[in-house]
């Protein structure tokens, strides 16, 4: 694949599994597919489950203007705060050049960073980490556990977390969700879905009490490895944080997109 189908495939990915998952929290979310924009919105407490998307393939700046002016517009009529996703490499050079001032005046400010990656890397082995046994999650206990975790590791109030993920059949049976336990304490989290042929990588977290231990690389590989195993898919997609850039790498992913998150300014 080239370097700009694998920013594309990035971003039917993202669209892809967030359906799922949004319509898993939601059975009347807004998960429509406009023109250059896919809306994933829950309208949750829990902000990663309101997502905007741009989707042009080579938008000019003019067109990305329209499209973050639609975006925010959308973003403004929902009840909670959310976050546009805007995958750079599916602009075109000009774009590129101006979408930081056009998001600006459309009233959006700039969130964090992250990068798409993927690879063609399963199966991989079960993992073994000398501090860690590793456990599915089957129930609310566990999931509100997986919950924590992110919401520790991201800066989110418990009930935020918890309001996104407790209470999922979803996440209890088709995700292939795993805690990474030191003794009786979840440490860490990673889980792996089904989307379209590949095996999407979501939510990995580490506490930030035991993170740099490999903790988090240890649980991505295990989802990977019994989601993998389960389904028979040899690739696998992911959207990486700036903390877990540096550690998709080592497992076989490799980045394409640079990802830009925004939220309405207040």
């Amino acid at each position: 694949m080239t370097d700009l189908s694998e920013s594309v495939e990035s971003a039917e990915q993202l669209a892809t599994a967030w359906r799922t998952m949004v319509l898993d929290r939601d059975a009347d979310a807004d998960v429509r597919d406009l023109p250059g924009i896919a809306v994933r919105w829950a309208d949750s407490r829990f902000s990663f489950w309101n997502c905007v998307a741009l989707t042009d393939v080579g938008a000019g700046a003019e067109l990305v203007r329209q499209r973050l002016d639609q975006a925010a517009d959308i973003m403004r009529g929902k009840r909670h705060p959310g976050f546009l996703w805007l995958f750079e490499d599916l602009l075109d050079d000009e774009a590129r050049s101006v979408f930081r001032e056009a998001a600006e005046r459309a009233g959006l400010r700039y969130a964090f960073p992250g990068t798409g990656m993927a690879g063609d890397l399963l199966p991989v082995p079960d993992p073994a980490h000398p501090d860690l046994t590793f456990v599915r999650v089957t129930d609310d206990e566990q999931l509100q556990a997986y919950a924590d975790l992110n919401s520790r590791a991201y800066g989110f109030p418990l009930e935020e977390g918890r309001a996104g993920l407790v209470g999922s059949a979803l996440w209890k049976s088709e995700v292939y969700a795993y805690l990474a336990l030191r003794g009786n304490t979840p440490v860490a989290c990673a889980a792996t879905l089904a989307a379209d042929g590949r095996l999407f990588v979501a939510f990995v977290a580490t506490d930030p009490r035991w993170q740099r231990r490999g903790y988090g690389e240890a649980v991505t590989r295990k989802a990977l490895y019994e989601g993998g195993r389960a389904t028979g898919l040899t690739r696998a997609t992911l959207h990486a944080t700036a903390a877990g850039a540096p550690v998709y790498p080592r497992i076989g992913f490799k980045p394409n997109s640079p990802i830009h998150f925004y939220n309405v300014a207040e």
